[in-house]
């Protein structure tokens, strides 16, 4: 992507290689390089859905998370201190090493996602808080509740309680504390400056860790892999927003609709699948730090995607 005008680089980087870098992880989106007390985090433009990474990139995404992730960490490091040092290129950033914390933080403000699908089954208890009866898909929640998971490399992440989180030793109990007022804290500020912009953040997740004696920030701020977003003018209560919205659910529903929710081969995504996911992807951060208006992606519904591709 080019600072002057806001074009991103129609390359695809499916692999990353830093010469006479260690390789340290290898994630489904984003590689990280041992730099000692350091990390060099790459946002390639690899693209996952149901654990399980796509075979095609989506060209623009990485320069978009990176430049998300840029804007989110200089805006909130009075809020919590978190682990962005600089900006190296359009794709990575340097950041601090902290040991992780394997616990991510879900809030949620709107009734949505695994959170509706449990609710539609009758479990109106979500993480201890007691939901009444009659909501509806994408309703806005009486509070933002908290349902927070365990962090696994492998498998699917379980629900977490802070007594359990307490008992097996991953965080004390003022570290909890601490932790979910902070959560709290940004996602507030998240939502209040995405309103700003047109956007709705439904729900989102995050991670922190241990550096010296502080408990900061890591991984991503909401970005278009680790939040929802909503077009606020668009929003309608009771309806699915995959049509408007700047995030994977929309990968999620095609992947659905053609039969794939993680298990045996991945359905074949056409050329205007990954246009309409670039657009989301490139979109989020061209929206949010002020750079365009959501009603200009032209975005497509995936029922008008799958009249077009059959």
């Amino acid at each position: 992507m080019t600072s002057n005008e806001g074009d991103y680089d129609l390359t695809i980087l499916l692999e990353s290689e830093l010469e006479d870098k260690k390789l340290l992880h290898k994630g489904k989106v984003r590689d990280i390089y041992d730099e000692d007390d350091e990390l060099l985090i790459v946002a390639t433009d690899r693209i996952s859905a149901f654990d399980r990474v796509m075979p095609r990139g989506v060209s623009g995404k990485g320069a978009a998370l990176t430049g998300l992730s840029e804007f989110w960490f200089l805006k909130t490091g009075h809020i919590m201190k978190n682990h962005f040092i600089s900006k190296l290129d359009d794709r990575t950033l340097r950041v601090r090493k902290a040991k992780r914390i394997d616990i991510e933080w879900i809030a949620r403000a709107y009734l949505y996602g695994s959170a509706w699908r449990a609710y539609s089954k009758g479990l109106h208890e979500i993480s201890g808080i007691k939901l009444r009866s009659g909501l509806q898909l994408a309703e806005e929640l009486p509070e933002t509740i908290l349902t927070p998971t365990t962090k696994s490399e492998h498998g699917h992440d379980e629900e977490l309680s802070k007594q359990k989180a307490i008992e097996s030793g991953l965080v004390s109990s003022d570290e909890w504390k601490e932790l979910e007022e902070a959560t709290f804290r940004l996602y507030e500020y998240y939502k209040r400056e995405a309103w700003l912009k047109g956007i709705i953040i439904p729900d989102f997740k995050l991670e922190f860790g241990r550096l010296d004696d502080d408990l900061i920030q890591i991984d991503e701020p909401p970005t278009h892999d680790s939040a929802r977003f909503w077009s606020r003018d668009k929003y309608v209560v009771g309806e699915k927003q995959e049509k408007h919205c700047l995030d994977k659910e929309f990968l999620r529903d095609f992947l659905l609709r053609k039969g794939f929710s993680g298990e045996g081969p991945i359905p074949e995504l056409p050329d205007l699948v990954i246009e309409q996911i670039s657009r989301r992807c490139t979109g989020a951060y061209e929206v949010l730090s002020g750079k365009k208006e959501i009603s200009s992606l032209s975005l497509l519904s995936v029922d008008e995607v799958l009249n077009i591709t059959g």
